[in-house]
């Protein structure tokens, strides 16, 4: 089969096409043949040494978001068939309840190989149902981003109509936010610094702008689009330098949903306007399982479709590093298999 590995955690440009044995499913197992991949800000930065990649040994096989169908069943499956169609999920032990280490521990492409490979097994329990109303593509942009959008917005976020949602950025998880937000019926104020790709989200449903790059104090302006209310929920996924605007955004009792750290890691928390506001900062780390199987069902209920920006053959793996890193996609890069 053909499998993407990382030669060096140096940079995807050390990122190899090479063919390995096709493996076979063992007892508890389900083997399944990639038809999708779509790639994450995490991808990029494992590539490049982070998540403790340095310590890795080389021929990593990267990502972690893919789908396709089952092949071949090992002994003891009762959950699939063969032709069953399939997504992989995050996290393959944590399939429901509240997380804990030995759950955020099991996550793909980081310590165990992930799925940028024609063929990869999976044990039963770490798979959804992909529906027919789903294309194998769009499936395989939910694992992390849709899902991690699903918790922030539903899961933690409650989300209802009338809500004020705050969204930061035009990534991945942002565009499924928006959409997702907008599925309930709440009303989005999305911030990006490229006025090309504020329009663009307006086109799918936004109902306030804001550009960060010309505002600086854009927080005090989400206070004053909500007429000093403040925001319900903050989706933040800059980090660093725009975690104090979230503070200031934030409705007094309000959700901050802490999920990426695009401007840095380290941030000054304002502890006084924290505890007076009652503000909760809510870590997000992607999801379970039956959160996967929960946005799928509400995905083709609707007529929602993921965001895909463009999609790269496998043997063009470096080119889609390449754009994801250059910042100018708009929706998910995706790679066929």
């Amino acid at each position: 089969m053909k499998a993407v590995v990382l030669a060096t955690a140096e940079g995807p440009e050390h990122l190899r096409l090479v063919e390995r044995p096709d493996p076979t499913p063992g007892p508890g197992e389900v083997l399944v043949r990639i038809k999708a991949a779509s790639l994450n800000y995490r991808d990029l930065v494992m590539t490049r040494g982070g998540y403790g990649s340095r310590q890795r040994k080389s021929g990593l096989i990267p990502l972690s978001d893919g789908a396709g169908e089952v092949v071949a069943l090992g002994e003891g499956i009762s959950r699939f068939q063969v032709g069953d169609r399939v997504t992989a999920s995050f996290f393959q032990d944590w399939i429901s309840g509240p997380v804990n280490q030995t759950k955020i521990n099991s996550d793909i492409g980081r310590d165990r190989d992930g799925i940028l490979c024609e063929l990869r097994t999976f044990r039963d329990q770490g798979l959804a149902r992909t529906p027919d109303e789903i294309t194998d593509l769009e499936a395989a942009t939910l694992p992390c981003a849709g899902l991690t959008a699903w918790s922030a917005i539903a899961v933690y976020g409650k989300a209802r109509p009338g809500q004020h949602i705050l969204i930061q950025g035009t990534g991945g998880v942002a565009l499924f936010a928006l959409q997702l937000a907008k599925l309930f019926n709440a009303e989005v104020i999305m911030t990006s610094s490229s006025d090309t790709k504020l329009e663009r989200v307006a086109a799918l449903g936004a109902d306030h702008l804001i550009n960060y790059a010309t505002d600086s104090e854009w927080g005090k302006t989400a206070l004053k689009i909500t007429e000093g209310e403040g925001a319900d929920n903050i989706v933040e996924l800059g980090g660093s330098n725009t975690l104090r605007q979230s503070l200031w955004a934030a409705k007094p009792g309000g959700l901050i949903c802490l999920i990426g750290v695009l401007s840095g890691a380290r941030a000054d928390l304002l502890i006084p306007l924290i505890g007076s506001r009652n503000v909760t900062l809510q870590g997000i780390s992607v999801g379970p399982r039956e959160s996967l199987e929960d946005l799928i069902k509400a995905l083709s209920a609707s007529c929602i479709k993921p965001v895909i920006d463009t999609v790269f053959p496998i043997e063009e793996t470096q080119a889609a590093f390449a754009h994801l890193a250059s910042g100018k996609h708009f929706g998910k890069v995706c790679i066929s298999l």
